[in-house]
């Protein structure tokens, strides 16, 4: 099982954390979060060892929170230590 945090809670440690942003790139340069990282969901989840390592922790956003719960879940089933971010950047911006 996967860790959550809020959108609210992630903003205190931006920019001390991996922050990765798994929605397409065009919505990624429309507006993120500041030092996150742009790896769509599709690449993240075929090959996560090219953007994660396991012995470090990534917290995983996308709009709304939906996607990214389902890519932690996975990605918690290949040994990867993510916590979602709830309610996405959706959330983070408002």
């Amino acid at each position: 099982m996967y860790k959550s945090i809020s959108a609210d809670e992630l903003k205190g440690l931006v920019g001390r954390v991996n922050i990765i942003d798994i929605r397409d790139s065009y919505l990624f340069n429309n507006g993120n979060i500041p030092t996150s990282k742009n790896v769509p969901v599709n690449f993240l989840l075929f090959n996560p060892d090219n953007y994660m390592k396991k012995d470090s922790i990534y917290y995983i956003y996308c709009m709304y929170g939906i996607q990214s719960a389902k890519a932690c879940q996975q990605l918690v089933s290949k040994g990867y230590n993510v916590i979602n971010v709830t309610g996405g950047y959706n959330s983070y911006k408002n």
